[in-house]
């Protein structure tokens, strides 16, 4: 599976091309997933393009895309779009429209409260686990893990140099993953290395303007298409390596 990440916590000082209202969201989404993308993650946004759980937003924002496109679309739930952990449990249990799935980042306070608010609502958890934090071993001690969607092992070390290494070893944090399966990705320089280390290891991963702004030459993505495309022939090669 290549799953598109349309956005992020990217804003407007990012480019013009990263989609921010709705409507460029589920066109960019709906042209990734004509060139093979089967699965979404996005990030709402608000009117003045800050990441949200609104219900308002949440609700536009998966609406759009599925207008346009029939695979799951999942949604971020970082702290950074509702510090309070309370807060962030009481937005979930608010929303009129509810995404296949959404992102948690097991190493955030109050992770486990939204996890368990969202699995009440019969949405599918990705349990975010990133590089640097203690999110393997708090997931390895959870008792939700057996029932999350999949593992995202998030490797957030930017470096082209060295986010292979520092993938490997976040894998081998995550030791079992309570037999979920693990989507690997990277970011920013560390990308696209990951994601052939994900084609060669067979494990799912993904790729948008969330996660890196250029093509493996260095060269300016136009679009999430692109990188979905370029991503596909990546992950294959190294499938094949």
């Amino acid at each position: 599976m290549v799953q598109v990440c349309v956005n992020g916590a990217r804003g407007a000082g990012d480019g013009a091309l990263v989609p921010m209202s709705p409507g460029a969201m589920a066109d960019s989404a709906a042209r990734a997933v004509t060139v093979g993308a089967s699965d979404i993650h996005v990030h709402p946004k608000s009117p003045c393009g800050q990441d949200t759980l609104s219900g308002k937003a949440v609700a536009a924002t998966v609406e759009a895309i599925r207008s346009q496109v029939r695979v799951p679309v999942g949604v971020t739930t970082g702290a950074w779009a509702e510090p309070d952990p309370a807060a962030r449990v009481e937005r979930i249990r608010a929303w009129t429209v509810l995404p296949d799935h959404a992102s948690v980042n097991w190493h955030e306070p109050g992770a486990e409260d939204v996890v368990a608010a969202l699995l009440e609502r019969g949405v599918g958890v990705e349990a975010g686990i990133w590089s640097g934090t203690d999110g393997a071993a708090r997931f390895a001690a959870s008792a939700w893990g057996p029932r999350v969607l999949r593992v995202l092992a998030e490797v957030t070390d930017p470096s082209a140099e060295t986010a292979e290494e520092s993938a490997r070893a976040l894998l081998a944090d995550l030791g079992t993953a309570h037999g979920r399966p693990v989507l690997l990705h990277g970011e920013e320089g560390g990308a696209w290395p990951v994601l052939r280390l994900a084609g060669r290891l067979g494990l799912a991963t993904r790729i948008g303007l969330e996660d890196t702004l250029v093509l493996p030459d260095g060269q300016r993505a136009v679009s999430n298409a692109q990188l979905v495309t370029e991503g596909l022939l990546q992950y294959g090669r190294a499938g094949r390596s």
